[in-house]
């Protein structure tokens, strides 16, 4: 069992790395994170989720490019990372879909939220850096991916060995973000 301040400092350890090396990652590690995000809860156990790896040295330049955005110099680093791992958003089953309706609340959103970050932080736990992105060209990821225009493809995870330094946290203080048996 994970001592409850070790997995605080693993918690407060993982940041947004956007400087790998071009080591690769290997395959049990990746697998290992892989397995994270998949048994991560969900609403109903519905899952709502499918996660294409890409690491293909060819692929990973043209969704790094879908993903760069040069006029604001956004996510210019992602073509350095060895893997992304593209999170699509799958429907979620019935139970979960009629409880979103009656609490208009889309909870497949919360779920790849939830498994999202269970992939960071086992890569985290890995020795592996990672960054989420949520800017990029979908349409160009559904192409190049062969992603169904169906599907809303909600988010992007590069992992590699950072070459980042580690930076201290800037967070809101703990009275402005947590209160007790009242707002």
């Amino acid at each position: 069992m994970i001592e409850g301040i070790s997995m605080l400092e693993l918690i407060s350890s993982r940041q947004s790395d956007r400087k790998y090396s071009d080591k690769p990652v290997e395959k049990e590690k990746l697998d290992r994170i892989l397995e994270a995000g998949r048994i991560a809860p969900s609403a109903c156990n519905a899952q709502p989720w499918k996660f294409i790896v890409v690491t293909d040295p060819e692929l990973l330049l043209k969704t790094a490019e879908a993903a760069s955005a040069k006029l604001l110099n956004m996510n210019s680093f992602v073509g350095q990372a060895p893997v992304q791992i593209i999170i699509v958003r799958e429907k979620p089953n019935f139970s979960s879909k009629v409880g979103a309706t009656i609490k208009n609340k889309d909870y497949s959103l919360i779920d790849i939220g939830i498994s999202t970050e269970n992939i960071c932080l086992q890569a985290e736990a890995e020795g592996i850096g990672s960054c989420i992105i949520g800017w990029f060209d979908e349409k160009a990821l559904q192409k190049l991916l062969g992603i169904p225009s169906s599907k809303r493809v909600e988010l992007m995870i590069t992992l590699g060995y950072s070459l980042s330094d580690k930076r201290v946290k800037k967070r809101k203080p703990a009275e402005e973000t947590v209160s007790y048996n009242k707002y």
